[in-house]
């Protein structure tokens, strides 16, 4: 008995003396020519089993202790199909530990399924850094938007989005085999489906192409394509293998990336083992998604998959995985858009976008663009009247009322929207969250243009303290005639000679620049950047500005007219200091004609003042 009981002491102090085995596996165990499984969806919502058979690990490439795990892929649709644009998070066992997600393959033409897989332990250290970081740099999203200044905007935000390797050099390589390493200057980050629903081809395209060109494979799905294969029964718990989504908006229009889950742990979810688009703290939604095929293709083959419902919150997006948790999602930004058109109809478009310094403004231009595309004349002369309001928590609202006219008003109206809105998501004095965003369109298959010709005063002599009648003679697109009256009271501290000017808002813009050097969106905090926004010049809008060579300044932002020799002697002292430049100019008042039109012209009347 004694024997016995020494025996199995010696039996459990040899297994306690042995190292503990984790539950993932780690790089440094790895051998050349080990066997382990994949496990992805390549249709509906079957798991199915992939066989894995390593060739090495390519170290410190992308940076300090990253590494690459580089296998060979067979089983399923891959002989076929290669590396799958989706399959990326795809989660790799070797003896039931995690190795890792598929996550990088060849570029195209690729005649084998060789793929980079991302090590579990850098996904798992990368989503968990002790402290947020704010995205290095802001990126612009010019008006009007083209492709081509929405692929510069992409590089400038993408710019994670690179092989490897940049060199053969750089490519450090740990293998028993005769292994190039020239081949991790060939990986690059598999291609995410990029998933659309009711978007009009037109307006999709040139954005679809943009994305393309930064690894992204745009697809026209959306959520009509997910009910066709979804089952009715309740939803079962999520399972590393499973396609996810990142969902960037909802309702009646969809857009949302899809992938694949690596692991999970209690609530925390980990995936695609490569960025979405490298912006670090992120609050997307996490949603569901349906694999309805696998599309084969010698250029790029791709899981057709679409988003469904939000079960998470996308909280990290870094080089290794997207990471977030389960449960609520995060708020979103509803958009609500009615469009009522001259013919008699009116239809209410609501949807629901990201707030994200990139993906808000461009979301709120697909919505609107599409919209007016979608249910409007598509050839020839439009107008379109725009009214509406975004709504900032801390600072009210930004407002938009204006009119746009002629063969492509729908861009113009979208970029009115998208511009302010972009402008402060772009502000460098604090981080801003709309609240909502909320358009009337009114929408008319007519022109409404018309074209300042004339101005005077009737009768009358312009006297320091008097009021004159300005007369103002517009002629509209049909060759009508449109007079309007506008009383000018003259300062009773006026003298010498007063000019009358009235322009459309662009060239007024441009007078103001060079006459009295105010920069557009000059301010010095948010507050005063709303303000300046919601007294952008409109469209349908005549601005009278009466002026005389009286000296003013602009002060810290401000532009101050007729400002006493001695209030000017006290900011010139100051000027040092970057808040004061003298004007030769002085405002000495102004007015504005609000129109039916979209106006455009400029006429200056010079009176001399009578004594």
């Amino acid at each position: 008995m004694r024997i016995i009981f020494a025996v199995i002491f010696a039996a459990v102090a040899a297994v306690a003396a042995l190292p503990a085995q984790t539950r993932n596996f780690p790089v440094a165990e790895l051998r050349p020519g080990m066997v382990g499984v994949g496990r992805t969806v390549f249709e509906g919502d079957r798991l199915d089993d992939f066989t894995v058979h390593i060739i090495g690990v390519l170290r410190n490439v992308i940076g300090p202790r990253r590494d690459l795990i580089l296998a060979r892929l067979e089983g399923g649709p891959l002989a076929n199909a290669g590396v799958i644009a989706g399959m990326s998070g795809s989660p790799v066992y070797i003896d039931g530990r995690l190795v890792g997600a598929v996550s990088y393959s060849l570029w195209q033409f690729s005649k084998e399924p060789i793929a980079g897989i991302t090590p579990i332990d850098e996904m798992i250290a990368d989503a968990t850094l002790p402290t947020p970081r704010r995205q290095a740099a802001r990126v612009d999203l010019p008006m009007p938007l083209t492709q081509e200044g929405l692929s510069a905007t992409l590089r400038q935000a993408f710019s994670w989005f690179q092989p490897f390797a940049s060199s053969p050099a750089d490519v450090q390589v740990l293998s028993g085999t005769a292994l190039n390493a020239g081949i991790g200057a060939m990986l690059q980050p598999i291609a995410t489906p990029l998933t659309l629903g009711g978007f009009d081809p037109r307006v999709i395209d040139p954005i679809a192409r943009a994305f393309r060109e930064h690894g992204f494979l745009p697809v026209m799905a959306g959520a009509a394509a997910a009910q066709l294969g979804e089952s009715t029964t309740p939803a079962r718990p999520l399972r590393p293998g499973d396609p996810i989504g990142v969902a960037l908006m909802n309702g009646d229009l969809e857009l949302g990336a899809t992938g694949t889950v690596t692991a999970i742990d209690g609530d925390r979810v980990y995936g695609f083992g490569h960025p979405f688009y490298g912006l670090g703290p992120t609050r997307f939604p996490l949603t569901r998604a349906h694999v309805l095929t696998v599309l084969p293709s010698l250029l790029n083959s791709q899981k057709i998959a679409s988003t469904g419902d939000i079960i998470g919150t996308i909280s990290q997006d870094r080089a290794t995985t997207i990471a977030g948790t389960l449960g609520a999602g995060p708020a979103l930004i509803p958009i609500s858009l009615t469009l009522t058109a001259e013919r008699g109809t009116r239809r209410t478009f609501t949807m629901n976008m990201v707030n994200d310094q990139l993906f808000t403004p461009l979301l709120a231009y697909m919505s609107i663009l599409n919209t007016l595309t979608s249910y409007e004349r598509q050839n020839g002369v439009a107008s379109y009247a725009l009214r509406g309001k975004a709504t900032l928590r801390k600072y009210g609202d930004l407002t938009f009322e204006d009119l746009f006219t002629g063969d492509q008003p729908s861009a113009g109206a979208a970029a009115s929207v998208v511009a302010p809105i972009n402008a402060l998501m772009r502000n460098s004095f604090e981080d801003v969250e709309f609240e909502r965003l909320s358009l009337e369109i009114d929408a008319s298959e007519q022109a409404r243009s018309a074209t300042l010709e004339r101005v005077w005063i009737d009768g009358t002599r312009a006297r320091a303290g008097t009021t004159v009648d300005l007369k103002v003679l517009l002629r509209t697109y049909r060759g009508d005639e449109v007079t309007r009256t506008v009383p000018v009271q003259i300062p009773a501290n006026a003298s010498g000679s007063i000019s009358i000017m009235v322009a459309d808002g662009a060239r007024l813009s441009q007078w103001e620049a060079r006459e009295l050097q105010v920069q557009p969106l000059q301010a010095n905090g948010l507050p005063q950047m709303v303000r300046v926004l919601n007294n952008t010049r409109k469209n349908n809008r005549l601005y009278i500005r009466l002026v005389t060579r009286d000296g003013g300044a602009v002060v810290r932002g401000e532009s101050l007219s007729a400002l006493p020799p001695s209030v000017l002697a006290v900011l010139e002292a100051d000027r040092n200091g970057g808040s004061f430049r003298p004007l030769q100019s002085a405002l000495l008042g102004e007015w504005e004609i609000t129109a039916d039109y979209a106006v455009a012209g400029t006429r200056t009347l010079t009176l001399p003042l009578e004594p």
